[in-house]
């Protein structure tokens, strides 16, 4: 199924077709699910809130919005914006319940593979909590707000340079350098 089906899709569902929206659930779920498995593969063990639970909030969200996706590459940046404040809601529940011990890690050498799309981690990655990781988010959409979002579609959404630079009308070099820039700002920022 290509993004042009998907965005057909969408178009059917705006006009009133419900059927095309479960078409639509059903052709994106295994790549959502994908993107949701990254997000926990990127974090510590000890975690409560599993990939697909995750994945099915961040569903449940997107269809329940008043925004519609307009396209493939806005269907899973609505998605990534949700997994983003689900995971920040399930931080933020952790912490105020344990006072900070049982706060979601993120990894910090996961955020140098999200161009290189690897995952797993090594002895030198420093853990930081997610809160710590919003803060420097929001700090950065205060500073820079593009490159923020290219970050977040990209770390929390899965989409690859070019379909950001499709989705925000941008220059695939132009978004290179801006996540280049992002992932030496954070690292700094967190470090």
């Amino acid at each position: 199924m290509t993004s042009t089906d998907i965005t057909e899709l969408l178009n059917a569902w705006r006009a009133g077709d419900a059927v095309a929206r479960e078409r639509v659930s059903s052709l994106v779920y295994a790549r959502l699910k994908a993107l949701a498995v990254q997000r926990f593969a990127r974090e510590s063990s000890g975690h409560t809130l599993q990939p697909t639970a995750l994945l099915h909030e961040a569903l449940l969200r997107l269809w329940g919005s008043e925004v519609t996706p307009r396209d493939r590459q806005h269907l899973f940046a609505l998605a990534s914006m949700h997994m983003r404040s689900i995971l920040l809601d399930h931080a933020r529940a952790r912490l105020a319940q344990k006072r900070g011990g049982d706060a979601i890690k993120v990894l910090v050498g996961s955020l140098d593979q999200l161009s290189a799309g690897r995952s797993g981690h090594s002895g030198e990655q420093a853990a930081i909590d997610f809160l710590a990781l919003e803060q420097a988010i929001v700090q950065l959409e205060r500073d820079d707000p593009r490159t923020a979002q290219m970050l977040c579609l990209h770390y929390f959404g899965g989409l690859e340079q070019g379909e950001i630079a499709e989705q925000l009308t941008l220059s695939l070099t132009t978004v290179e350098r801006g996540l280049r820039f992002a992932r030496a700002w954070l690292k700094q920022t967190l470090n």
